[in-house]
């Protein structure tokens, strides 16, 4: 026997390899050991049938919240990567100096999926809802840097959430300190963007090549396109520079309408990531795949958005070798996929809704070669209320799981 595992017969995707088309994927201990055709079943001790499914390099998401337990947002990752095909999650500001250690030691060990951080600049993290840079004391550059300094396996940058209810008065101070202690690291900083103060224009200024602009199709009063649905021009030289644009869908920051005017002018996201946390997983983001849809329903095509999810954001992790790709030599984290054909409406953080033809389905999660086993989520926390509109969508059947029963009974899915 050559190979440990082979995935045979389906349709790969694989932008960061510049891989298409129906190819085996072989695998040996952790690792991808070949993509070819027609690799014989018998070279393998296992084989997984493929057929008419999409196989993909496993999501890359370069905006969750994976602190469960110990922060207001935190979902725990591993029984939402086993149904979504995310097997790279990026846990962006859960974390401050203060409790980072117990991030690394309860939440990055004991897990399955691959899970790295952004170091919040306010050492408490996002232990409550919101206002962590409201006392600027909790905004210690020379804490944030030596954290970093000790954990870099696991730290990749600095994340700052700027907008009128994390600042509380205090400006752009927040963000001024993130660039500094991302300056002093050498890594990059993420600046998260919605509603109010300060202004657009203050946080892009303060932006570098590298930098990642989070929120970048907000509907609120920092978004990237002005009253005429035009991308602004400071907006245009920071994405010119090398900013990352990244979406992070969220339960709040995410917009069809300025989806929309942005990809029909051409400007397509670098970044497709969904922002999940105990707001947005019971919709409508949901999860990944079903912000990928979204953005199918937007007119960009699946090669597209799997470059989105996997090779771009491992390029921004600096990961691009490892992670988001099945060339020979990477890491053997594979997602299958079936495409559902069907009429499914689907809606952005407004309740918006957008007509989609297909649907992403996870239907295999692969780390390290290894199949995770699927798990119920955990419950909401006590201070997670599902609200109004997401009992909606679970009543009438919007959501993915139901959505797929739907399409694949033929039961006539109005979604």
């Amino acid at each position: 026997m050559q190979f440990d595992l082979l995935i045979k017969g389906g349709e790969v995707v694989d932008p960061g390899g510049n891989q298409r088309g129906k190819l085996d994927v072989a695998i040996r201990r952790n690792r991808i050991a070949a993509v070819d055709q027609n690799i014989p079943a018998e070279s393998a001790r296992r084989v997984v049938d493929a057929t008419g499914q999409y196989v993909t390099p496993g999501l890359v998401d370069l905006h969750t919240h994976v602190y469960h337990s110990a922060t207001c947002w935190g979902i725990r990752a591993d029984p939402v990567a086993a149904r979504s095909g995310v097997t790279t999650w990026l846990d962006v500001g859960s974390s401050g100096a203060y409790n980072f250690p117990g991030f690394r030691e309860f939440i990055v060990k004991p897990a399955t999926a691959r899970i790295y951080a952004l170091l919040n600049i306010s050492s408490i993290g996002l232990t409550a809802s919101t206002w962590e840079l409201s006392n600027l004391n909790y905004l210690d550059v020379d804490l944030c840097t030596k954290l970093i300094d000790h954990n870099r396996d696991l730290i990749l940058g600095v994340k700052v959430r700027i907008d009128r209810n994390t600042t509380s008065g205090t400006g752009i101070a927040g963000l001024e300190r993130g660039r500094q202690a991302a300056e002093l690291c050498g890594l990059p900083l993420m600046a998260h963007i919605g509603y109010g103060p300060p202004t657009l224009d203050e946080v892009l200024t303060l932006l570098r090549p590298g930098d990642i602009l989070t929120h970048c199709f907000t509907g609120g009063t920092m978004r990237i396109i002005g009253d005429d649905g035009a991308l602004l021009e400071i907006a245009k030289r920071a994405w010119d520079s090398g900013v990352i644009m990244d979406i992070g869908h969220g339960a709040g920051s995410f917009s069809f309408a300025t989806a929309a005017s942005l990809i029909d002018a051409g400007y397509r996201p670098d970044v497709i990531s969904s922002d999940i946390h105990q707001f947005s997983v019971h919709g409508p983001l949901f999860d990944l795949p079903t912000c990928l849809s979204k953005f199918l329903a937007l007119g960009m095509s699946l090669e597209q958005v799997i470059a989105a999810s996997t090779i771009r954001p491992a390029e921004v992790m600096g990961m691009q070798n490892e992670i988001g790709t099945l060339k020979v030599g990477a890491l053997a984290d594979v997602a299958l996929w079936e495409l559902e054909e069907g009429d499914f409406t689907l809606y952005d953080v407004h309740m918006t809704p957008r007509q989609g033809r297909q649907l992403l389905h996870n239907t295999l999660t692969l780390i390290d070669g290894r199949e995770l086993a699927h798990a119920s989520d955990d419950p909401p926390m006590p201070w997670i209320a599902i609200t109004e509109q997401q009992q909606a969508l679970i009543e009438q059947g919007h959501t993915p799981e139901h959505m797929v029963r739907q399409a694949k009974t033929g039961t006539g899915c109005t979604c």
